[in-house]
């Protein structure tokens, strides 16, 4: 007979088992670059059953016969090997990430993005101590992982220090870190790689079409001051009650000092030379015959200034960084700005290997035309379905946004989902910059939940030094509801945004003359 035991597995929570799905199905999924390895082969198998199945679509706007090719015959072979190192050297995200993380590199390793993050969070006033935070943490996002491991445990010894638990102020500085991830006043290296990407894939439809790296500037910039809003709130209305009452014996780790002497000298040379810098731009862009405005025309929209923008942020970044260490002294000579710009680079290591594999990816997607006839058979469908504009982006975001928990990088996911959505939206008369902009706040909304991110541990570990039996499920019920209330906020925002016809960047409307 069989025994029985007396105490029951207590019941796991509807959290508990939507983290281990979670857990389970990132798991599951091999390295990203792995993962572009097996679809490129996918593709490449595809192609050919397609080819034997005479699969084939009518374009909207020519009525041309798509039909797919087959990259198993004799020309597709050739064309794979021929085109392995162009795929690569030519994939448009590739130089335009390299080159701004270079300049960013010297404004990173000059120190000047740490102290500057020290400056804004030290100077904050306490009443102003929370959005202040959020804030920091929504502007790091230009210089890749400094939010993460310099300001989340600042943020915690701020908090601290003001008398209120730690493990608020680093909610409330993950939230604007990771998010906030898509919002900034300025542009990022994340400007360039969605929009190089978003270009490949529309000009799956139009072979001339270009996307700025400046193409969600506008909608990026009111949706700091969304990030900074929310995120207080829920900070202070619903995180606050859970942690009144500060620890008792929290080990708060290392201390952080405000910026000292020579650290604030170098601020405000940095200051200087970003303003000096300005000025000159200004000058070559606003009068009517400026140098960086388009030759034919006179405008901005077309002009070299903004089809440079990378280049500006490489500007801004070698300028003020440089500035920055040579009034800190923490740049000596030229070889010391060098290592700078070479330290930004190690560190792409993991990247430019993912790039490898992705860049095959989009380029037999490409050739092989399946992209573009699964775009047109499914905007047909929405065609049918005659949807609104408002539902189908909100519908992108709730699908980015569930995707992202189980595929972290914005980069990897927007490789494998913009050959689809961008020609499928373009075709229905949308253009690329609006579906980017969609994609931008699915992809921040769930970064704060998702255990595939990829600091996601180091958090866990930060919110240990206070609470020390604090696991998985405390991080996740701690940020949940700032997931949600900025996934409702954003998509409102967003919704509003689609309703007013505003454009997402400069020049980028929210439609596509189909």
């Amino acid at each position: 007979m069989a025994i029985q035991s007396n105490s029951a597995a207590p019941r796991r929570s509807l959290t508990d088992r939507f983290l281990h799905v979670v857990e389970v199905g990132g798991n599951a999924l091999p390295h990203p670059a792995t993962l572009f390895a097996l679809l490129t082969l996918s593709v490449i198998v595809a192609s050919a059953v397609a080819v034997w199945l005479d699969v084939s679509a009518a374009h909207p706007a020519t009525g041309e016969s798509i039909r797919a090719v087959n990259l198993l015959s004799r020309e597709g072979l050739h064309r794979l090997l021929t085109g392995l190192v162009p795929n690569f050297t030519g994939f448009a995200p590739l130089g335009a990430v390299l080159v701004s993380l270079i300049g960013i590199g010297v404004a990173e390793h000059s120190g000047l993005i740490g102290t500057a993050l020290r400056r804004l969070v030290f100077a904050a006033p306490k009443w102003a101590l929370t959005p202040v935070v959020v804030f920091a943490g929504v502007m790091s996002n230009m210089a890749s992982e400094i939010g993460y491991v310099l300001l989340i445990p600042l943020a915690g010894l701020m908090f601290k220090g003001a008398g209120r638990h730690p493990i608020m102020g680093m909610a409330a500085a993950f939230a604007g870190v990771s998010g906030g991830f898509s919002a900034n006043l300025l542009l990022g290296s994340i400007d360039p790689l969605l929009s190089g990407l978003s270009q490949e894939a529309a000009r799956l439809v139009d072979p001339s079409y270009t996307v700025s790296a400046a193409a969600n500037w506008y909608f990026m910039m009111v949706s700091t001051v969304l990030v900074v809003a929310v995120a207080t709130w829920v900070t202070e209305r619903v995180v606050a009650p859970r942690f009144a009452t500060p620890p008792a014996n929290a080990d708060g780790g290392d201390t952080i000092a405000p910026p000292d002497e020579s650290e604030r000298r170098g601020l405000r040379w940095a200051l200087y030379a970003t303003l000096a810098l300005s000025v000159l731009i200004a000058a070559l862009v606003l009068p009517a015959n400026g140098l960086l405005r388009n030759t034919d025309t006179g405008g901005v929209l077309d002009s070299p200034f903004l089809k440079g923008i990378v280049g500006i942020i490489f500007a801004y970044g070698v300028v003020s960084g440089i500035a920055y260490g040579l009034g800190a002294r923490t740049l000596r000579s030229d070889a010391d700005v060098i290592r700078g710009m070479g330290a930004s680079m190690a560190a792409l290591g993991p990247y430019i290997a993912l790039v490898f594999f992705m860049a095959q990816f989009v380029a037999c997607f490409q050739w092989t035309n399946l992209g573009l006839i699964f775009a047109v058979k499914l905007a047909g469908i929405m065609q049918a379905i005659e949807l609104p504009a408002i539902p189908l982006f909100i519908g992108l975001v709730a699908i980015t946004a569930v995707a992202n928990l189980f595929l972290g990088s914005a980069s990897a996911k927007w490789a494998l989902m913009a050959p689809i959505f961008v020609p499928m939206f373009m075709l229905l008369g949308y253009a690329p910059e609006m579906v980017q902009a969609g994609y931008r706040i699915g992809d921040s909304v769930t970064n704060i939940i998702s255990p595939m991110m990829s600091y996601f541990a180091l958090i866990i570990a930060f919110f240990q030094k206070y609470e020390p039996k604090a696991g998985l499920g405390t991080l996740v019920s701690t940020m949940l509801p700032y997931s949600i209330a900025l996934a409702i906020a954003w998509s409102v925002l967003f919704a509003v945004w689609i309703a007013l016809g505003l454009p997402v960047g400069p020049g980028a409307p929210l439609t596509y003359p189909n």
